[in-house]
């Protein structure tokens, strides 16, 4: 068991999987001057400038590369450093990768880890701030993967590296920091959700940063009992956890940073209507604007641990 923070975690993982398997290399920009939040800090040393590739400034050309690897044998961890940033290499992502191995007849397959930093930071504004979890989930072929805790990023990242198709993982840039115990050998299924706590009045369901600000707000619920339940994984994603948790309490909550309209909450939101009669459910999530720079008008976007209380609370009445 180490202490260890969020970012750490993610490298000891990294670090490990790529000491195992020599095909495993890492691409993206200023990789071996440690990366933008320092995720790399000290790789290039120890693996080389072959294994840890600083790329220039590309991100169409780094995805091409790295799909290109992975379909010759490799399995190559691309760092695109903001989620924005990924969208100048879509093409690479949703028509190459996610499709290789359906249009060769699973004759090829494009084992690549795309990590997306994502979500609100430090006032980073519109276009270093979004949460496009649900653009991956729509494309079939991806793996989603959200991790919210030290330990998580840690046995989620190895997970990632050893899954053969292309892993879209979005790590959320508030919580590099963020500090916790990684179990030595941590492991963690792609697919399978964490229930953080066990309820018997209302389900939350939420992922990546959110996880920590509905914690925060279960403590201002001494009269409802809240079931927390933490994705981790939006595709696959948990349907057996979270429909046996609504069918127990009869209330659902999803709560998520993206913006609510046309979000992933709706998809969970949706499967549980037509699963369980009478639920009763309600969504939260930023409204469809862009990300203000300016600190209260940011504030005014996110979802906050009093508004997942007062959910819950209309909710539970």
């Amino acid at each position: 068991m180490s202490q260890m923070t969020y970012a750490d975690a993610g490298k000891a993982a990294l670090a490990e999987s790529m000491r195992a398997d020599p095909t495993i290399w890492a691409v993206g920009e200023d990789l071996g001057r440690g990366g933008v939040f320092g995720q790399y800090m000290g790789m290039e040393e120890e693996f080389g400038p072959e294994r840890i590739v600083s790329a220039p400034i590309s991100e169409a050309a780094i995805m091409g590369s790295a799909v290109g690897g992975a379909l010759t044998g490799t399995r190559p961890v691309v760092e695109l450093r903001f989620a924005d940033f990924a969208l100048c290499a879509v093409d690479e992502m949703v028509n190459q990768a996610a499709k290789a191995r359906y249009m060769f007849g699973g004759q090829a397959k494009v084992p690549v880890v795309i990590r997306q930093p994502s979500g609100m930071w430090r006032s980073s504004a519109a276009q270093h701030s979004q949460m496009l979890e649900a653009w991956y989930a729509h494309i079939p072929g991806m793996v989603v993967v959200m991790p919210s805790t030290p330990a998580d990023n840690y046995g989620l990242l190895k997970a990632a590296i050893e899954c053969d198709d292309p892993v879209v993982y979005m790590e959320h840039k508030d919580l590099w920091g963020l500090e916790g115990e990684v179990p030595s050998g941590h492991t963690v299924e792609i697919g399978k959700a964490s229930v953080v706590a066990e309820g018997s009045d209302v389900t939350v369901v939420t992922w990546s940063n959110p996880r920590h600000v509905a914690a925060e707000a279960m403590t201002a619920l001494a009269d409802v009992s809240v079931e927390l339940i933490d994705l981790r994984s939006l595709w696959p994603w948990d349907r057996d956890c979270v429909l046996t948790s609504a069918a127990k309490t009869g209330h659902l909550l999803v709560a998520h940073e993206a913006v609510r309209d046309g979000g992933f909450g709706a998809e969970v939101v949706a499967t549980a209507v037509e699963e369980i009669p009478g639920l009763k459910v309600a969504r939260l999530g930023a409204p469809r604007i862009p990300i203000p720079y300016a600190p209260p008008l940011e504030d005014t976007v996110r979802v906050t641990a009093e508004n997942i209380a007062a959910a819950v609370t209309r909710l539970a009445g």
